[in-house]
């Protein structure tokens, strides 16, 4: 295997572990909740309020799943439906209040865990990471 063909495979194997880290974290916030459905709701958030479309599109999921994963979040009280005003027809999704506790304490939580990881790290590696990580996240 090529020097390229072993750094691919670490960044493979390092990137699984993050996602499964991810996931646990995210079972940790609500027993109910899934990386997928807090990822939407963190969308949700992040962008305003969007519709299930745009969740379907962004998360490459199809609309069944999210219809799923969005009335979850409903049920538990963590996003409420509004009229689209500019298509009555459609609605828009936004975190409640409640959803909004969630989002601010699972904030908290992972900028606590990053800024323990990093400790050890000078400020040049930190910026090399982000400034690589928002590269690969630009390459689709």
């Amino acid at each position: 295997m090529t020097g390229r063909d072993a750094s691919i495979e670490i960044i493979q194997r390092e990137l699984t572990a993050f996602a499964r880290r991810a996931r646990h974290k995210a079972s940790q916030l609500h027993p109910d909740l899934s990386l997928v459905t807090y990822s939407m709701l963190d969308l949700m958030y992040e962008r305003g309020g969007c519709r299930a479309a745009d969740l379907a599109s962004y998360f490459m999921l199809d609309k069944s799943t999210v219809s799923r994963q969005v009335g979850s979040l409903e049920k538990l009280g963590l996003l409420r439906r509004e009229t689209d005003p500019e298509d009555h027809r459609g609605q828009i999704l936004r975190p409640t209040e409640a959803g909004l506790a969630l989002l601010r304490d699972a904030y908290q939580q992972r900028r606590q865990s990053f800024t323990e990881r990093f400790t050890e790290w000078s400020d040049e590696d930190v910026a090399r990471l982000a400034a690589y990580l928002v590269r690969y996240g630009q390459a689709d």
